[in-house]
């Protein structure tokens, strides 16, 4: 009797731990985050924590559709001079605060005056912020702004508790989304942890989410296939065929919204002073040297889209008559020589990861046929985002996830006051051009402003642009409910686990 009593109790315990073991959701990143301050923040995959870290005001569908979010509807003025957004009743920060109009106000114009803001420019036609009433949000336009529920359906839309302003929010982030903040240890793990207050709770099922930096594709789909990590994103291309042939693994692609990029320093501090700053001649050599196509075939495995402008296929901006085949070295060898150089030097920078390595050795090689000595530098991700804004480059890798507005994708890169400008490229008719392409809704005149834009951008070659971004997700088999979408964020409402 005794030894089947304490059979039972220990049934019973064994079901109650297992009733009670922590779930936990564990994704493997490219890169380390930068700053987890949505203001502040720079990287992709800082944009991946926040979709389980930071609520935004509106979100997207897979389809590209805005929805609500904090704010459960909003009504653009017939003028289009203002947006009022309703607040949802029951969202609430991680510190218990709730989430009303007084403290959206705070992060909105936190994000238009805080100096190392970098949705400045994302916000730059906001005039005012008007809270009127707890859950009433109005925001006073200096223009129309065709762009801006695309800007705040990501990092600008983002809400922090104004209480963790003052407390290094970079290192203790108090957002508002399904998962808050629990450790951080830099370049091995940023851990979450569910937040029972969540207005959403019951879409999310994990107790803990662990994102794991891991550069390295290969370790990074070993881990995959170990079983230690669940979801991985920017599978490499070459791994495609062996994901989708095994059994215990599964393959969600989808095309992006963004592209990848070199930015040439022309006017920020001394590392511009480079023949590549002083003559447009010899970016446009360096643009013809490249051959976009062979990095598609030979990196890309044919997912690589050469890309020509910032604009994706998806987009109404998109302008075919900006793509070309192939490259032309004898036409670059003659416009250095014009622009007197026989060879032109110069220290490309990038973030240290098995693909982009393998992109800048192509680039490095075609350059060297072309006249150019291309000295590669790779840094840790977070170190390249440190150094761009700084100016500690001469060349230097951008990459964009992408926006569904095309102003997202240009403006803040391109114009005069970007906050993404690195380069300091400033041309007043081209910020006239993007600033009047954002404030009208007409969307052919958007397109004939793009275009023109275009073609200064092409000229001046202040960006010459790669390819455009797949997003290559995989996930264990058993991961169910997981939908990827064009802006490339890992959303995990609805995703569960089933148990093998």
């Amino acid at each position: 009797m005794r030894s089947l009593c304490l059979a039972l109790l220990t049934a019973g315990l064994l079901a109650s731990t297992a009733a009670t073991a922590q779930t936990t959701m564990r994704i493997g990143l490219q890169d380390d985050p930068d700053v987890l301050d949505p203001v502040r923040a720079r990287t992709f995959v800082g944009r991946i924590v926040f979709a389980s870290l930071c609520d935004k005001l509106v979100d997207i569908t897979p389809d590209l559709k805005f929805v609500p979010q904090l704010a459960e509807s909003w009504q653009i003025s017939d003028d289009g001079m203002s947006v009022t957004f309703k607040l949802r009743e029951n969202a609430f920060y991680h510190d218990g605060a709730p989430v009303d109009a007084a403290s959206v106000k705070a992060n909105l114009d936190r994000a238009m005056t805080l100096p190392e803001s970098n949705r400045k420019s994302e916000l730059i036609s906001v005039a005012s912020v008007e809270a009127p009433d707890a859950r009433t949000v109005v925001l006073r336009l200096k223009e129309p702004d065709a762009s801006l529920l695309s800007q705040l359906s990501d990092r600008a839309g983002m809400m922090m508790s104004p209480a963790s302003f003052d407390k290094d929010p970079g290192r203790n982030p108090v957002c508002s989304g399904p998962y808050k903040f629990k450790n951080r240890v830099q370049n091995d793990r940023i851990v979450l942890e569910r937040f029972d207050k969540h207005w959403d709770k019951d879409s999310y099922h994990f107790d803990q989410v662990v994102f794991t930096p891991m550069p390295d594709t290969t370790v990074r789909l070993n881990n995959l296939r170990a079983g230690s990590l669940d979801i991985i994103e920017r599978i490499a291309p070459s791994d495609v065929a062996a994901v989708k042939s095994d059994a215990k693994l599964r393959l969600a692609p989808v095309t992006g919204l963004g592209f990848q990029a070199i930015s040439v320093n022309l006017a920020n501090g001394p590392r511009a002073d480079t023949p590549l700053a002083k003559d447009k001649r010899v970016r446009q050599a360096l643009d013809l040297a490249i051959d976009r196509d062979v990095i598609n075939q030979v990196v890309g495995e044919g997912m690589f889209q050469p890309a020509y402008q910032p604009f994706p296929p998806a987009s109404f901006a998109y302008d075919k008559s900006a793509e070309r085949a192939g490259r032309d070295p004898q036409k670059a060898r003659e416009l250095l020589k014009q622009a007197g150089y026989d060879r032109v030097a110069f220290e490309l920078t990038y973030g240290n990861n098995t693909t982009m390595q393998q992109v800048f050795e192509l680039v490095q090689a075609m350059g060297a046929e072309a006249g150019f000595d291309i000295s590669l530098k790779p840094l840790e991700f977070a170190s390249l985002q440190s150094a761009l804004p700084k100016g500690d480059f001469q060349v230097g890798q951008t990459g964009w996830s992408g926006r569904v507005d095309p102003s997202g994708n240009i403006h803040q890169y391109v114009t005069c006051k970007g906050n993404l400008n690195d380069g300091r490229y400033c041309d007043a008719e081209m910020d006239k051009l993007l600033n009047e392409a954002r404030s009208t809704a007409d969307e052919a005149k958007r397109r004939e402003l793009y275009a023109q834009a275009l073609k200064k951008l092409q000229d001046e070659d202040s960006h010459i642009y790669l390819f455009y971004l797949p997003w290559i997700f995989g996930t264990q088999a058993n991961v169910q409910g997981f939908v990827p979408y064009p802006d490339g964020l890992i959303r995990l409402k609805d995703v569960k686990v089933a148990k093998q």
